[in-house]
C-alpha cells in the first residue's frame, strides 16, 4: 500500500502552510455570522477537551472534522480561511459543489466523504478525496481499488461497522471485518486507518451509544493486534461521535470526531434542525 500524508491530523486546526487568499469583505449580518462560527467552534472543541480530560485522555488526540453537508458554500469557505483546512461531506451532490466552490477561491482543502457510498458515484467522489470513512462493503473495496489503480491516486480509509441492527444504516458484521482488513491491506492505493461507526438512532437495553462505541474500540484493538502491518502506523484509528454524542465517542476513544449541526447554529440558515449520518 502506498503511505499518504497524515489524514489525521489531531489538533483543533490543520497547519496553515502560506498564507491563504484574501477573503471578500463582509457585511454585518456576515461578521455576526462569523463571530458565531467562532463560538460555536470554540465550545464544540471545549466539549471535546473536557470529555479527554475527565477519561485521562490528552484532547490533542481527537481531530475535530467539520462537516459541512447542508450549509452554504460560504460557510465551507469561511472554515477554511479559518484554518480548517480538513472538512467532510456525505453527499457525491455537495461534495462536488463544495469543491468546485472552495477551489475557485484558491482554498486547498483536504476533503472527507462520511457518507454512505453508491459504487456508481464512486468515480467522480474517490476523484476529489483523501479520505473516505465509510467503506461498508468487500465489493466497494473492489471498486475503490480498481478506481486508486486507474488512477494513481492514493485513498486513506476506515471500514464502517453495522452493530445497531438497524437497517437503514450500513458497514460490516464484526465477523466480516478481518476479512475486510486482508483485503484493503492488498490493495496498492489504499491505505486502512480505522474503524468508523454510528451509534443507534434510538437507544435500547441491549443497544446504547456507549456500548457501540466501546465494542468499536474493542474489535479496533484486537484487529490491530493481530493485523498491525494492516493499519497506518500499525495502530487503529476511530472515527466515532457527532454533535449529539460526541464526550460518549471521545471517553470511549475516538480519534476523529464529525461535527456538523453543532457548528452551524445560528449560523447558516441552511442548517436543518434534525441531523443524519456523519454530525
Amino acid at each position: 500500500m502506498t503511505s499518504l500524508p497524515s489524514a489525521d491530523r489531531t489538533g483543533s486546526q490543520d497547519r496553515i502552510l502560506g498564507p491563504l487568499p484574501a477573503a471578500p469583505r463582509a457585511g454585518r449580518k456576515t461578521i455576526r455570522q462569523m463571530i458565531q462560527l467562532d463560538a460555536n467552534l470554540a465550545a464544540v472543541r471545549s466539549r471535546i477537551d473536557d470529555a479527554a480530560q475527565s477519561s485521562g485522555r490528552n484532547s490533542s488526540d481527537v481531530q475535530l472534522l467539520p462537516v459541512t453537508k447542508s450549509v452554504s458554500n460560504e460557510i465551507a469557505s469561511s472554515l477554511a480561511r479559518r484554518g480548517w483546512l480538513e472538512l467532510a461531506e456525505n453527499r457525491a451532490e455537495g461534495l462536488a459543489t463544495k469543491v468546485e466552490a472552495l477551489r475557485a477561491q484558491d482554498l486547498d482543502v483536504r476533503w472527507h466523504f462520511v457518507g454512505h457510498l453508491q459504487r456508481n458515484k464512486a468515480a467522480r467522489v474517490v476523484a476529489e478525496i483523501t479520505v473516505l470513512h465509510s467503506v461498508d462493503s468487500l465489493r466497494l473495496i473492489e471498486t475503490l481499488e480498481r478506481l486508486t489503480d486507474a488512477s494513481g491516486r492514493s485513498l486513506a480509509v476506515y471500514l464502517q461497522v453495522h452493530l445497531t441492527g438497524e437497517a437503514e444504516k450500513h458497514g460490516f458484521a464484526p465477523d466480516e471485518l478481518a476479512a475486510a482488513v486482508a483485503r484493503v491491506q492488498a490493495a496498492q492505493h489504499l491505505e486502512l486507518l480505522g474503524l468508523m461507526a454510528m451509534g443507534p438512532r434510538e437507544e435500547s437495553t441491549d443497544v446504547t451509544t456507549r456500548g457501540v462505541f466501546e465494542r468499536v474500540v474493542e474489535l479496533g484493538t484486537t484487529l490491530a493486534a493481530e493485523h498491525a502491518s494492516a493499519f497506518r502506523d500499525g495502530r487503529c484509528r476511530y472515527s466515532l461521535g457527532m454533535s449529539g454524542d460526541l464526550e460518549q465517542a471521545v471517553r470511549a476513544g475516538s480519534t476523529c470526531i464529525r461535527i456538523g449541526g453543532a457548528l452551524y447554529s445560528g449560523v447558516d440558515p441552511q442548517q436543518p434542525e434534525a441531523e443524519g449520518a456523519g454530525a
